[in-house]
């Protein structure tokens, strides 16, 4: 059973998520749910994250990495098959692509792979311009003063 939203409501007084709103879209959209490969996702400080992905298998030159604004892209493809004759093959080795959506200013800054474990680090760094500022209140004296005029009716004699 699907649920369909219609987010046009809110488009009439809201300015600017268009982006948040085609996310929450695409998340109602089920695709096939590849599991494969495994990873988590963890919080390692206020603005710091770490993706884990389970590679077992793959080396270095088998996986890439992209970062296209807000979008992670883990690949990997094996570059040959292993001459021998398996009698049980359990190890995984088939080609994949694992996308990760990422929030704005959220940036990659380190990858290493070790035990068959790929880690990402991640940061989320805000601008300064988009932090925010205390902005000061000045005094009434520096403001100019407005004159008033006063407007006076004639009186009419009856």
């Amino acid at each position: 059973m699907r649920t369909a939203f219609d987010f046009s409501p809110l488009y009439r007084s809201s300015i600017g998520f268009d982006r948040v709103f085609e996310l929450l879209e695409n998340a109602s959209r089920t695709t096939t749910i590849d599991n494969w490969p495994p990873y988590d996702i963890a919080r390692t400080g206020e603005d710091d994250y770490r993706i884990t992905m389970a590679v077992a298998g793959f080396s270095r030159d088998e996986l890439s990495m992209t970062q296209e604004r807000n979008m992670l892209v883990v690949s990997g493809q094996k570059s040959g098959e292993d001459i021998g004759e398996y009698l049980h093959r359990g190890v995984a080795g088939r080609t994949f692509q694992r996308r990760f959506q990422l929030a704005d200013h959220v940036r990659v800054t380190g990858a290493r792979l070790e035990n068959g474990l790929l880690t990402i680090d991640l940061k989320r760094e805000i601008p300064e311009e988009m932090k925010p500022r205390r902005i000061e209140i000045g005094s009434t004296a520096a403001t100019p003063k407005v004159e008033q005029r006063k407007i006076e009716a004639e009186k009419q004699a009856a």
